[in-house]
């Protein structure tokens, strides 16, 4: 019998990371006899429930470089999800490129032989993009924790990993798009520019199924970078509509300028940037088609249809903030 995977996986109880342990837990307890034989750590700060479906915990923090050491022991495969989000410039660095860097190089000293890195399409900066390949444009980041992780997108090419740059990420767990889209509905009371902007969405569980594909050898070769969301684009209009059809948003009366949204947006002070609101009211989709053909990895019918199934999560959390 052949022996078995060990699969190393940072930022496992964040949103991406907790649908892609899930994903791989799935396959580890589906598996036949020919199936493949799975194990997996979590490598995070705090040790994790008693119920937590992965088989090892090592302790470590990424801003803490030697807490770090032995993480990648005896493994095969690294699959890096963490990453620091916030507006402290030292903070994000240290994470997202300091704890990059040694973690790479324990991969490196263990002999890992396939690393999956999560980046992001913010990277860019700011639109419109319309059907992007990778690096059609220069990236212009905008936000400490995007120029961040573009800088720790090139230690992790260094060392040989899949780069993946999802653009919006949507479904249970969702801390950041609907409620944003919440705030600038709630600011604004209609919808900008009749929603007419294109954009790159995923649905998080498939996300993690292309991850899970990704990291158990199908598909491209390290020191490379793809796009990562549904190869079909979302209507701004058709996003906001789905998640009023099920009670998530409020329903919106009208349409407003991207300029009188802005001021709107100003006047109620809310707490979604320009910057952020730029990213739904325009056009921001990029050509992911390449990723899923190259992983031989079905992309699903679409993210709007995981809405059924997150919807009563989005009202709860929404309810709560």
């Amino acid at each position: 019998m052949a022996e078995p995977q060990r699969l190393v996986i940072t930022g496992a109880t964040g949103f991406i990371g907790s649908a892609v342990l899930a994903e791989l837990a799935r396959i580890r307890d589906g598996a036949g006899p020919d199936g493949p034989r799975l194990v997996l750590r979590t490598v995070g700060r705090a040790a994790p429930a008693a119920d937590w479906p992965a088989d090892e915990w090592r302790g470590g923090d990424l801003s803490d470089p030697g807490s770090l050491r032995g993480s990648c022991e005896g493994a095969d495969v690294l699959l890096h999800l963490a990453s620091r989000i916030g507006s402290d410039e030292g903070e994000c660095a240290a994470v997202n490129i300091g704890g990059t860097e040694a973690l790479m190089a324990e991969a490196r000293e263990a002999g890992v032989r396939r690393i999956v890195h999560l980046s992001t399409a913010a990277v860019y900066g700011r639109g419109p993009h319309r059907g992007m390949t990778v690096n059609a444009v220069v990236p212009t980041p905008q936000s400490p924790a995007s120029r961040t992780r573009l800088a720790g997108e090139g230690v992790a090419l260094a060392a040989g990993a899949v780069v993946l740059r999802p653009g919006l990420v949507i479904g249970a767990g969702d801390r950041w798009l609907v409620p944003a889209l919440d705030q600038l509905l709630g600011a604004t009371g209609a919808l900008w520019e009749e929603g007419r902007a294109l954009l790159s969405v995923v649905a998080v569980r498939d996300l993690a199924r292309l991850i899970a594909r990704l990291a158990l050898g199908a598909g491209p070769a390290g020191g490379t970078v793809w796009h990562a969301s549904h190869p079909v684009p979302v209507r701004a209009a058709d996003l906001v509509g789905a998640l009023t059809e099920r009670g998530v948003l409020p329903p919106v009366d009208g349409h407003l300028s991207e300029a009188e949204c802005l001021e709107r947006m100003a006047a109620a002070g809310c707490r979604v940037g320009p910057n952020q609101f730029r990213l739904v009211a325009q056009d921001h989709w990029y050509d992911s088609a390449p990723v899923w053909a190259a992983a031989d990895c079905p992309p699903g019918p679409g993210p709007l249809t995981c809405l059924d199934e997150a919807a009563p999560w989005y009202r709860e959390f929404l309810a709560r903030v």
